[in-house]
């Protein structure tokens, strides 16, 4: 199977996840692609498949090289995100891109003129969703790509390779990819997540994140005898969320700048809750993001008494840097593999999280590469056939190159 039919293929699976359960994985459909995964895995041959009883696959490309050689992985997660349907995708492959509008269906146009990005893939072959669904790029193409360079590998045993693992979980797209997997079983000395975007993308670096639900205690009297007694919970929440910078939110950051997100407010005169995230690259900051947050709600104790305002903080994820840096070897490796496939690197930090934060962490450095989809989880989102089989090159090479790591 080639490698655009293998991606094509796997978007036929829904595979939502779902952030309001809490059973593993969150949606019971994301087992039925992961068992066809298990036996896609099994059919091309692949050694020590298995899944566990979370939907987690493990399996092995043995080594074909008796030196001794480290062991890697490589890492992608199979659901997709709830913000945009993922069932009934119907994909089409725009040939031989020509710059212009891409009309996904009466109505829907992905321009160049509002998705710039487009431009970078004039004249290469780009799938893209009839504009009523998500496109499942993000992650179903890491995985066939990850596929696809371990059957190349098995084909081509002129390429020395070490025992190499992959890794496809469920629910990263609601944080919870990392939870269950099983660094210990797993068994790599480094991995790699491919779950990046476009070509050339390198990521190690990420945000630190916490989150942060406000809970405000109102008092609600009949309006008309209010006065000195009532304490108006939806008032009080608009006050607390105009107490965060207007320069300090996603709408007015880039880049190493972190912020502050109201995810949203459920409120009513007698009681209010503010859900946040707190994000930042740099972890003193981020840890005087969470202090700022605290001192807001110790003010609004003070204007209207204590008990008023209450805060829980939870850390979510930290900055992969502080793991990688002592471990950078994995990263030369995927510039030197760049490298030799003609691919120019794009090292930027991550706006956001990824599983391999939370491995990193776990005792497994695990950067992220690029997979090739653009304008994520929306109807707009795309994946140059090109720039997938670039990635697919960049594994392969890794693994040649770890198979040389010693000498």
């Amino acid at each position: 199977m080639q490698l655009t039919e293998r991606f094509l293929n796997y978007t036929q699976f829904d595979t939502q996840s779902a952030e309001d359960s809490e059973s593993v994985p969150s949606t019971a459909k994301q087992l039925v692609f992961a068992e066809y995964l298990k036996k896609e895995l099994e059919n091309e041959g692949f050694s020590d498949v298995e899944m566990d009883e979370n939907g987690y696959i493990y399996a092995t490309l043995k080594a074909n090289t008796k030196k001794e050689v480290p062991t890697i992985g490589f890492i992608s997660h199979y659901d997709t995100s709830p913000d945009a349907s993922g069932a009934n995708i119907k994909p089409r492959i725009v040939k031989d891109y020509d710059g212009g509008d891409i009309v996904l269906s009466e109505g829907i146009v992905s321009s160049p003129t509002k998705f710039p990005e487009l431009l970078e893939h004039k004249g290469e072959d780009l799938i893209v969703t009839d504009g009523t669904t998500l496109l499942g790029a993000d992650d179903k193409a890491g995985i066939a790509e990850i596929i696809q360079a371990m059957c190349y590998l098995r084909d081509h045993k002129e390429i020395a390779h070490g025992d190499i693992r992959v890794g496809f979980n469920p629910d990263e797209e609601i944080g919870m990819g990392a939870h269950h997997f099983d660094v210990e079983k797993f068994g790599c000395e480094w991995a790699y997540t491919i779950d990046g975007g476009d070509l050339g993308e390198l990521e190690f670096e990420n945000f630190n994140a916490a989150g942060a639900k406000i809970y405000i205690k109102g008092v609600s009297v009949h309006t008309g005898y209010a006065k000195d007694k009532m304490v108006n919970a939806n008032r009080l929440a608009c006050e607390f969320n105009n107490m965060i910078p207007e320069t300090d939110i996603p709408e007015t950051t880039e880049g190493y700048q972190g912020f502050y997100h109201l995810l949203n407010i459920d409120s009513r005169t007698e009681e209010a809750k503010l859900s946040y995230i707190i994000r930042d690259h740099d972890r003193e900051r981020f840890d005087d993001r969470k202090r700022f947050m605290e001192d807001c709600v110790r003010k609004m104790n003070e204007k209207y008494g204590e008990g008023t305002v209450r805060i829980e903080l939870r850390d979510q994820y930290f900055n992969m840097k502080e793991k990688i840096d002592p471990n950078m070897h994995v990263i030369d490796l995927v510039l030197h593999a760049m490298q030799d496939c003609g691919v120019a690197p794009k090292v930027q930090p991550i706006r956001g999280g990824t599983d391999g934060a939370q491995l990193s962490f776990r005792g497994l450095p695990c950067p992220n590469i690029f997979a090739g989809g653009v304008n994520f989880h929306g109807p707009h989102e795309f994946v140059s056939v090109q720039v997938m089989e670039k990635a697919m090159q960049v594994i392969v090479k890794i693994c040649e190159l770890t198979a040389s790591y010693n000498d």
